[in-house]
């Protein structure tokens, strides 16, 4: 498995996994109204983007089996996404391409933090997190410089870098008392 620029060889694949119901019953956006030409814009507009980084997950063949991305790099800080095919599902391959793209993150794009949100109802999002180590926070909300919305219906998860001994430190408070069924989890990576 490896991270690789997107290539417009991959859109045909990446239409498969929008259209899986399977794959995206659970997520916020709606993937089933995309086109062909919806993934060939999104691939095209990759390789231009600044402030956005959507890599290929690909298998040892080098065949598409997902995209992962560093979503509004600002500051330090980006939102991290990872969809992959259902034929790719329970084969490590999106664990391993987690920990390539934060790698990423932290060593060669320098970002001290990276969160994610899912969805409660996203019982597989939630388990593949528990399964991978990210350490559950008894917090519902997390208020860090550069998040600009946080909705009550989300589980946020957090990556933040660790230099060394000195641990960036993150601010977490409740904003909403009815949001005590979101799960928040944290992860800092040495």
């Amino acid at each position: 498995m490896h991270l690789r620029e997107l290539r417009n060889q991959d859109a045909p694949l990446m239409l498969e996994w929008m259209h899986d119901e399977s794959v995206v019953k659970d997520l916020q956006t709606d993937f089933t109204s995309k086109t062909l030409e919806d993934c060939e814009k999104f691939i095209a507009n990759s390789l231009l983007e600044r402030h956005n980084l959507h890599l290929a997950i690909a298998d040892d063949e080098d065949v598409y089996q997902g995209t992962v991305s560093l979503k509004n790099i600002i500051n330090g800080i980006a939102e991290f996404a990872i969809t992959i095919r259902a034929s790719a599902m329970g084969s490590g391959i999106a664990a391993e391409a987690m920990k390539k793209i934060l790698e990423v993150g932290f060593e060669k794009e320098g970002l001290h933090t990276i969160y994610w949100c899912v969805s409660p109802e996203n019982k597989r999002a939630v388990r593949f997190y528990d399964k991978n180590g990210y350490r559950r926070v008894d917090s519902v909300t997390l208020s860090i410089r550069g998040v600009q919305r946080i909705t009550d219906s989300r589980v946020l998860l957090v990556s933040h870098y660790k230099r060394g001994k000195e641990e960036q430190n993150l601010r977490i408070k409740s904003r909403n008392k009815k949001l005590n069924t979101d799960i928040l989890f944290l992860h800092s990576v040495a």
